[in-house]
């Protein structure tokens, strides 16, 4: 069995790139693989990435850069302010701790809508996503604020604090806090039935998830690709973006977006667009 810690956080545009490549591994290791959420924590307060100089018309053009260069949805208009990630990294573990089958529905539908434009520390975002995931609301904004939850999630940050040695080679991978170096998003750490991890450090093309995880468990039964893009829409359950169906496929994506225009609903969002049956 694949053991696969993701390291990541709601509002990182990063992880969200990266989000078709875990759908790749999802489609090819299916049940041999079991996932565990590690939520990085960037930002308690708006203020922390204002100090750092970072500015609503930077994260704007960033934006637009990232979905330029990989391909997903992200609305590049400039935010009215900066977000904090933290309470939606709560929120994440608390449905981990008390949902833990709606978990990963969560932080995409969090995702979701913090890249098409709305404040991912609003409760009312976190509510509507929480609606997304089927999970109450209420009930999510509750858990949240246990101790238990609290706990879990400074847990998870001091995980994300202190990468494998692996991962310390290769330090452009990597960022800075006060008390040294940590993963980025994402960052995967993957093991095969309770042996030792191997890192993959911050934000990777897809061909170093596929070379390791061959390395790691090349016993490890690994599904044939895709022959439609209904198949991949009928699996995941819930809109996918373009990039997301092309590299499951392993097409391009422009022969995606054209096969998609054929048998699915059209979404846009920022410079693409989510598709569903």
């Amino acid at each position: 069995m694949l053991e696969i810690s993701l390291f990541t956080d709601p509002g990182c545009p990063w992880a969200f790139s990266a989000e078709p490549f875990r759908r790749k591994i999802e489609w090819l290791y299916g049940d041999h693989a079991a996932w565990e959420l590690v939520m990085v924590g960037l930002a308690e307060d708006p203020a922390e990435f204002e100090a750092r100089g970072i500015t609503t018309a930077m994260m704007a053009a960033g934006g637009a850069m990232i979905a330029k260069e990989h391909g997903m949805p992200i609305d590049s208009s400039e935010r009215e302010r900066l977000t904090a990630t933290m309470p939606a990294c709560r929120a994440v573990v608390a449905a981990r701790l008390n949902a833990p089958g709606h978990q990963q529905t969560l932080l995409r539908a969090i995702q979701v809508r913090g890249f098409a434009g709305e404040l991912i520390d609003e409760q009312a975002t976190i509510a509507a996503a929480a609606g997304d995931a089927e999970i109450d609301a209420h009930d999510l904004e509750l858990w949240a604020q246990e101790q238990a939850t609290l706990d879990a999630l400074a847990s998870d940050m001091d995980r994300a604090r202190h990468p494998l040695p692996a991962a310390l080679v290769l330090g452009a991978r990597l960022a800075d806090w006060e008390g040294g170096r940590r993963y980025t998003c994402p960052s995967y750490e993957i093991s095969v039935d309770g042996g030792d991890p191997i890192a993959i450090p911050g934000f990777q093309p897809w061909p170093a998830y596929d070379v390791a995880l061959a390395n790691l468990a090349p016993d490890a039964p690994r599904r044939e690709d895709p022959e439609s893009v209904s198949e991949v829409l009928e699996w995941a359950a819930e809109p996918l973006a373009t990039r997301e169906v092309a590299v499951v496929m392993g097409i391009e994506h422009d022969e995606a977006a054209t096969a998609l225009a054929e048998v699915a609903q059209r979404r846009d969002v920022g410079s693409d667009a989510y598709w569903s049956l």
